[in-house]
């Protein structure tokens, strides 16, 4: 994995346009019309690292990412296990080369040739019996300001690659590198923006000509968060994520008099220009993919005050908005097949992270699968495929002790008053047959009968919420999307809460209790249960 280093360290990220804020909404001015990166329609995909205690195996992964119906993620190597379980997820893959492995790959045509053998021709689709996985390799992270000394060799790792491909017939498959936003200076306001001067005509020139004659896109990491902080409250906040503001505070570019409604849509006019005022050959016809995005949900109070859960829940769901819904490319580029594809940095926390206290915290879910925060997503292409907006489940915690498991699903299907009925025996969630799926479907049926009330998924440490939808088969949990829409012919209610009556008979079974003789008896150990746990508090 690259060093990720988003902050940067060349740009200056002043806004002094924004002295004309008062200025009259003008929308006319040059366009110029890019292509979506990678794709005739644009995307969304999320950035998968490894640093992360407890990772989930490559098969719960794939698994993990199908029920999530993601399916675009960026790879910082080209690890092979995790290829395999994607090739039967449908998921599309940007595979990386590390950092360190750039001076042998740019030094030797050979061994580019060998890794491309290795690494990505079981993975391409190359007969039938290997799945296409691989979508784009991207050629180490952030080489200009993470690694200067390997700049050298960058461009020609980068041609080898593509050279190994085109000889493989993979030519379709585009090899670029990732670059740091702070290789533009001057981006605001957008139309002055340049390039770097110590590496615009050595390496960015050279680049974009090797790009276009590739017809491979401009890799770059991008991040309106560290535009925010560096602009010491010269950005409004609203800006950076996405929110409208009053025409009269909006940015307004003096030189084209275009007013720009969010920072992410300024960052990448910025780049435009930048390129135009390079005058590579074919630079201008390169599209632009943004490899990385996205916002911190908890950093040091002090240093930090932007990254909170509130703010990355906005920035990411309205960027997932932006890309999926609104399409409306940027103001100097307005068409909708303008409109650049984004990764979100990143899929999970990746805990074991050092440096600021944000950088352990830019994932839309912790390594166990929970969400850090309930993205509102709703009708965004089933990207995030559960509807985060009101679509949550209690399950039982995976750490959780069984018995503290079986004892919170007797509280909920007894004194819990939840409808339990469809885990007894013949029911449709009777199986499988065991203490935690049965422990679940109690769960989420007393959770959603709360109304996801905080602390009603808590059982005692035995319960947590997830946005996956765990029903299966027949079985369809209180909470899921496919039980609000399969109730009644016609019907135009979307509630998720259940279709049966929680607060019905309390008459329920335990887990155990299979012959229909022992009814009475069950009935009597109920009684004697409710008087020796109506104190307990399993739900707070």
């Amino acid at each position: 994995m690259g060093s990720r280093s988003r902050g940067g360290s060349g740009s200056r990220l002043l806004f002094p346009f924004l002295l004309l804020l008062h200025l009259l909404s003008l929308h006319s001015g040059p366009s110029v019309v890019v292509s979506a990166a990678g794709s005739s329609e644009p995307y969304v995909g999320v950035t998968i690292g490894t640093q992360v205690t407890n990772l989930l195996s490559p098969s719960d992964l794939a698994s993990f990412l199908r029920a999530q119906r993601i399916t675009r993620v960026r790879l910082y190597d080209a690890d092979p296990r995790l290829l395999s379980a994607l090739a039967a997820s449908g998921v599309r893959a940007i595979v990386g080369v590390p950092n360190d492995e750039l001076l042998a790959l740019g030094s030797s045509p050979a061994t580019a040739a060998s890794w491309v053998s290795r690494r990505v021709l079981p993975f391409a689709g190359v007969n039938s019996s290997t799945p296409n996985v691989i979508s784009a390799i991207a050629v180490g992270d952030e080489v200009p300001t993470a690694l200067p000394s390997a700049l050298p060799v960058l461009l020609p790792a980068i041609q080898s690659l593509a050279a190994a491909l085109a000889a493989a017939n993979l030519s379709s498959i585009p090899v670029s590198t990732p670059l740091p936003f702070s290789v533009v200076l001057d981006p605001f306001p957008p139309s002055q923006a340049f390039f770097n001067q110590s590496l615009a005509k050595s390496f960015v020139a050279p680049l974009l000509a090797h790009l276009a004659n590739t017809s491979a896109p401009l890799m770059l990491n991008l991040y309106p968060y560290y535009s925010l902080m560096q602009s010491k409250g010269v950005i409004p906040v609203d800006n950076a994520l996405f929110r409208p503001l009053p025409p009269s505070q909006e940015m307004v570019d003096p030189n084209t008099l275009l007013h720009y409604t969010n920072v992410f849509d300024a960052m990448l006019d910025a780049v435009r220009v930048a390129v135009r005022n390079l005058n590579a050959t074919g630079g201008a016809s390169v599209p632009i993919l943004v490899t990385e995005t996205g916002w911190p949900s908890y950093g040091d109070r002090r240093a930090e005050p932007y990254a909170t859960r509130d703010n990355a829940d906005a920035y990411n769901s309205n960027l997932i908005k932006h890309v999926l819904e609104d399409r409306p490319g940027t103001p100097m580029a307005p068409a909708a097949g303008a409109q650049s594809s984004a990764y979100i940095y990143e899929l999970f926390n990746e805990d074991l992270r050092r440096g600021p206290v944000s950088e352990a915290n830019w994932g839309l879910f912790y390594g166990n699968g929970t969400p850090v925060y309930l993205l509102h997503v709703s009708g965004a292409d089933g990207f995030l495929g559960n509807d985060t907006t009101d679509r949550t489940f209690c399950v039982a915690a995976d750490d959780a002790d069984e018995k503290a498991v079986q004892a919170a699903m007797d509280w909920a299907c007894g004194p819990g008053r939840a409808d339990c009925t469809a885990i007894q025996p013949g029911q449709p969630c009777y199986q499988p047959d065991d203490v935690r799926s049965l422990a679940s479907f109690a769960f989420d049926a007393y959770y959603q009968s709360q109304g996801h009330a905080a602390g009603s998924c808590y059982f005692q440490g035995a319960g947590m919420v997830t946005t996956v939808d765990p029903s299966h088969d027949s079985c369809l949990f209180p909470g899921s999307k496919l039980l609000s829409n399969s109730t009644g012919s016609g019907s135009t209610n979307t509630s998720t809460t259940p279709t049966s009556d929680a607060e019905g008979s309390a008459i329920w079974r335990l887990r155990t209790g299979r012959d229909k003789g022992f009814l009475l008896f069950l009935r009597l150990v109920l009684s004697i249960a409710v008087v020796i746990v109506v104190d307990s508090n399993f739900w707070t």
